[in-house]
């Protein structure tokens, strides 16, 4: 085998799954007994028949007298009936010793033990007491005021089944039958392992060229929402011999044994190559037909399951539930969980890879209901590739693309798997041109209880999803060159402008580097761009920045033009760590970042709200919050620029 072997055999996802599944055992890995104290969350093992009635006894509703209903036929305030009043006083916790004749009654608490003879509880404020008689001023049914024994659980009777999950709800009943100790299967213990020199725990400060390491975090995590308990192995670095013990220690101690990572220098794949050392029968599957998830490896080992999940965050945690949550919950009793369907339209094209099912990552947001079409949910997908943290925790679910499908047309109609049991709808939807200030805008909404979300798509689809009425706001800075004007000239009618503030754009660079301190940045700019060593981020297409970059360039493209960094922050961030030399990026994302900052342009950072959403609720707390002196204050403090008069130009400073 040659050490540079990436896959045995790329194969369709459903065949993947059936070879996984038929070296693996099928049933739950066996039954314990569980104090009920500790049993929340488990799966019962066998049927729960109680050995009790619940109530166990005949008890008042009320605090009243018990009687026998028919003493009180024809009682009214008019002409009340008078029953003799015993001496016992039935107090909670006490069997009654006396009985009640037809004449006569008792007084009882709530919950107190109803005495021989009675068949009802009169409430007490329908009576009197006068010396040892009572008067009933109110008739009573036999049974009334009384629950009888056995009414909510009857001896013999099956309270839960095999299978069932233990909640609160669950334990409740139990108590209420006297079981301490529940028979529940057992909670698999699958081992998470990371590997790769590259990998640092987090706390630990960052360096050249590392990660954090997020995938077992997120692994273990989801094991527990999966009803299993993690074992987490810490990181192991790029060492064949190291790797290969933590793997049979893991293999001895756990159900379950996951990896991550572990590409080592130059070497090919070390998490393979421990993992083809494994016998009966070791590795079934190296490769699936995916995307994201392609590189997966399943295998076996005893009859446990060893799975090398993909490095990137979003490979491995989508290729965790297709592939090992199912797993994972059947040794440990549980139901396969199906997910929520639901129909939406895309909201842009997509393309897709030929040969591989692709699991689209998509964001939902509800569209406008008008007389022409009704409430629909529109859906956008998140982006960012396998690589992202975010991705898969900002998504509400996915669209399956089939292995054949090339290109998806803006508008199809698609099947959307959400993520979660239920889709919450955020009250607020802003699609656009990402600002920090608009992040601090939302996070005030988030205080006053809206739920917000965004997505990032630059100011031009900000306009095209207010337009279709996808958004309840778009963020948008985008100059018009004919007038000079910012924004107003590019809406339509339906869309309305809220006046936001302004920022200033200009040329980001690390402090020192002669080729901008101290230059103008239009002289800079077009110094660098005929410089092959100078590099610079660029911006993504349809961004107002973007259209900016491109006017500066007058046609250009230098070295780095074709990366596209999704933010201002994101743009800071590249030229921090050296992988370009210049960007274009808003002041305060460079003070924030510690870069020198060449000054370009100011410019309007606006709202466009759809007319027929203007009215509603978390639109008009978002403008109230807009226009709060204290909340612009904060705004100038941030860097923005804020003046009383909003739409009056904004001077370069």
């Amino acid at each position: 085998m040659s050490e540079q072997q990436q896959f045995l055999d790329v194969i369709d996802r459903d065949e993947a799954e059936r070879r996984f599944r038929a070296v693996l055992r099928s049933e739950p890995l066996g039954e314990e007994s569980r104090p009920l104290a500790e049993a929340l969350g488990a799966v019962l093992a066998r049927n729960v028949v109680a050995a009790v009635d619940v109530p166990a006894f005949d008890r008042s509703n009320f605090d009243g007298f018990a009687l026998q209903a028919a003493a009180t036929y024809g009682a009214s305030e008019e002409q009340p009936r008078r029953l003799q009043l015993l001496p016992e006083a039935i107090a909670t916790g006490t069997a009654p010793r006396g009985q009640v004749g037809a004449d006569a009654a008792a007084a009882i608490a709530t919950g107190g033990m109803l005495p021989r003879g009675a068949d009802a509880v009169v409430m007490i404020e329908h009576t009197d007491v006068e010396g040892q008689q009572l008067r009933v001023r109110r008739a009573v049914t036999p049974g009334g005021g009384v629950t009888f024994a056995g009414t909510d659980i009857a001896a013999g009777e099956t309270v839960l089944r095999r299978g069932d999950v233990l909640t609160s709800r669950e334990t409740g009943v139990l108590a209420a039958i006297g079981v301490d100790r529940v028979p529940v299967w057992r909670t698999p213990r699958v081992a998470v392992i990371s590997t790769g020199d590259e990998i640092l725990p987090p706390g630990q400060p960052m360096q050249p060229a590392r990660i954090y390491d997020s995938n077992s975090r997120i692994l273990a995590d989801a094991l527990t929402e999966s009803g299993a308990q993690p074992v987490e192995f810490g990181i192991v670095p790029d060492d064949l011999s190291q790797l290969r013990q933590v793997l049979a220690r893991a293999l001895d101690a756990c159900d379950a044994v996951l990896l991550s990572g572990g590409t080592s220098k130059g070497q090919g794949d070390l998490c393979y190559r421990v993992v083809a050392e494994l016998q009966d029968p070791g590795i079934v599957v190296h490769g699936v037909a995916l995307k994201p998830g392609k590189p997966i490896c399943l295998a076996a080992s005893r009859g446990k399951p060893v799975v090398i999940l993909p490095g990137f965050p979003t490979s491995a945690i989508f290729t965790f539930h297709e592939f090992v949550a199912p797993v994972i919950r059947q040794l440990g009793g549980r139901t396969a969980e199906p997910r929520a369907t639901v129909q939406a339209r895309l909201a842009v094209p997509v393309r897709a890879e030929i040969g591989r099912t692709e699991y689209l990552l998509v964001g939902l947001v509800p569209t406008a209901e008008t007389q022409e079409a009704p409430r629909r949910l529109a859906a956008y997908p998140m982006g960012k590739g396998s690589g992202s943290v975010t991705t898969f925790s900002r998504a509400d679910g996915f669209v399956t693309l089939d292995r054949h499908q090339e290109r998806v047309e803006a508008g199809t109609l698609v099947p959307v798997q959400l993520l979660a049991r239920d889709l919450q709808l955020a009250d607020l939807v802003v699609i656009g041109s990402h600002c920090v200030g608009l992040d601090y805008l939302l996070g005030l909404l988030q205080s006053a209880g809206y739920r917000s979300k965004f997505l990032a798509v630059g100011s031009t689809g900000g306009l095209e999803a207010a337009r279709r009425g996808e958004c309840d706001l778009a963020g948008i800075h985008l100059l018009d060159p004919k007038t000079g004007v910012y924004n107003q000239p590019f809406l339509v009618p339906g869309m309305e402008r809220l006046s936001g503030y302004g920022r200033l754009q200009g040329v980001v660079f690390r402090p020192g580097d002669p080729r901008f301190e101290h230059r103008s940045a239009r002289d800079a700019v077009q110094t660098a761009r005929t410089d092959p060593e100078c590099v610079m981020v660029n911006r993504n297409a349809g961004s107002g920045t973007r259209i900016l970059i491109d006017q500066l360039l007058e046609g250009a493209q230098p070295a780095g033009y074709a990366v596209q960094a999704k933010s201002h922050n994101a743009v800071a961030a590249a030229v921090s760590q050296s992988r370009a030399d210049w960007g274009l990026a808003i002041r305060n994302v460079a003070r924030a970042a510690g870069l020198g900052f060449l000054p370009l342009t100011a410019e309007r950072y606006d709202f466009v709200v759809p007319s027929h959403r203007k009215h509603r609720p978390p639109v008009l707390a978002f403008a109230q919050q807009l226009a709060d002196r204290q909340v612009r204050q904060t705004l100038a403090e941030m860097g923005f620029l804020t003046t009383d008069h909003p739409d009056e130009s904004l001077p370069v400073d």
